[in-house]
């Protein structure tokens, strides 16, 4: 039988403090967002990755993949973003069962218009509270955990690395 290797205090001190922030961080952001923009952190971040797409268009099935979400969730919080008028849903052109969701034109507004308040938020729980080499460790620490739950970027997370610095 083998042995668990167990934490040690340093390593245990350092997982708590990860799953506390993994756990309280996407509150405080969903809570600023709701209030001020009347999304959720969910909502928001879809918005987004439309946002960036080419022709602010993605199939669902990537739009899913690129969120996380199931294609329940997805569709879900699509039909509330296309009630309110943010997307629009069609079938894809090239294939008739696939569903493409594009951001509309008072979706980018809406977008823009959160986009500030999101910042503000988020440099003022994350950027803010670290120096430039605690962030750019945290940026080296997520990546190498990324690799391992997200290995074929999905996610999208490594087109960032191509940003300016």
């Amino acid at each position: 039988m083998t042995q668990t290797p167990w934490l040690t205090p340093d390593e245990l001190r350092s997982w708590v403090r990860l799953i506390a922030v993994v756990e309280m961080l996407p509150g405080a952001l969903d809570t600023q967002l709701q209030r001020d923009a009347g999304l959720s952190h969910f909502e928001y971040f879809t918005l987004a990755m439309l946002s960036d797409a080419p022709d602010r268009t993605l199939r669902m099935t990537e739009l899913a993949s690129q969120t996380n979400a199931s294609l329940p969730r997805l569709s879900h919080v699509v039909k509330r973003l296309v009630a309110r008028g943010y997307v629009s849903r069609c079938q894809a052109d090239d294939d008739r069962r696939a569903i493409e969701a594009t951001l509309t034109d008072e979706g980018l507004a809406k977008i823009q218009e959160s986009a500030p308040g999101h910042v503000r938020t988020v440099r003022e729980l994350v950027v803010d509270a670290l120096t430039p080499e605690q962030l750019r460790a945290v940026g080296e620490a997520s990546a190498a955990i990324l690799t391992r739950l997200d290995p074929d970027g999905r996610m999208n997370a490594s087109v960032l690395d191509n940003l300016e610095r």
